[in-house]
């Protein structure tokens, strides 16, 4: 299971979270704008995923790790109100009072400021709709495959859930249909189309593998509801507790 707390950097790797009605409570609750207050991801600066983060909703405390192994942390105040530019709309956001947003301006080279999103599901990109997304080791594989690749590394994908034992893109049968993933029960609502992140390395930000050129190669004719798609976005009917190994039942 893959989450951040701020949208674009790093996905770390979680046992066990707590998938409520808007998915998972501390996954892309901030987000960074640029000068214009445009939401700034990985698909524009890849430095992004050379960074890490940690935030405990219990302690109210955000980390942010740089890789000189500089650690910037206390407590993210809520600031201004502003309106963010969230992909093709608008968000409602708050300033984060705190260092973050000058520790991140110098280490990018660029200014940006850390939002938090006041939405219930916070930056997730579909909002409560695409609360919780999964994609299969099928999937994977028959990717990597098709990119000339011995394995594709799932954080390339930044999904919250990695299903095994399903056939590679099986869980496009899964759309429309109640999903039970531990004591957690969803409903995948469409396919997740890629962009220019999933050929990025997860831990350096850099363009390595040419992801979107193998799933053009094979899938660009699938009918899916998001061209170049691999993997599926979903709601959440019942909230529950996930852990790794928990059974994945299509009901």
């Amino acid at each position: 299971m893959l989450v951040t707390p701020i949208k674009g950097l790093r996905v770390s790797e979680r046992s066990e979270v707590m998938v409520g009605a808007c998915g998972v409570v501390d996954n892309r609750r901030f987000l960074l704008l640029d000068a214009a207050g445009r939401m700034v991801n990985g698909k524009r600066l890849g430095a992004l995923q050379t960074l890490t983060a940690d935030y405990d909703p219990s302690t109210r405390r955000l980390d942010i790790g740089f890789p000189d192994g500089t650690l910037v942390s206390g407590e993210p105040l809520p600031g201004a109100p502003l309106t963010a530019r969230f992909f093709s709309s608008a968000m409602a956001a708050r300033v984060v009072d705190g260092p973050w947003s000058a520790a991140l301006s110098e280490y990018l080279g660029e200014h940006v400021t850390l939002v938090r999103s006041e939405l219930d599901a916070g930056a997730v990109d579909r909002g409560a709709d695409g609360a919780v997304s999964l994609i299969s080791r099928g999937t994977l594989e028959r990717l990597a495959g098709a990119a000339g690749v011995r394995t594709l590394d799932a954080r390339r994908f930044r999904m919250l859930f990695e299903i095994d034992g399903l056939a590679p893109h099986g869980e496009d049968a899964w759309i429309g249909v109640r999903v039970q993933i531990g004591e957690a029960v969803i409903v995948p609502r469409g396919h997740v189309g890629r962009c220019l992140v999933t050929g990025r390395d997860p831990d350096s930000g850099v363009s390595d593998i040419a992801t979107l050129d193998a799933l053009a190669g094979y899938r660009e004719d699938a009918g899916t509801t998001e061209p170049l798609a691999a993997g599926v976005y979903g709601e959440v009917e019942q909230p529950g507790v996930v852990r790794v190994g928990d059974a994945v039942t299509a009901l």
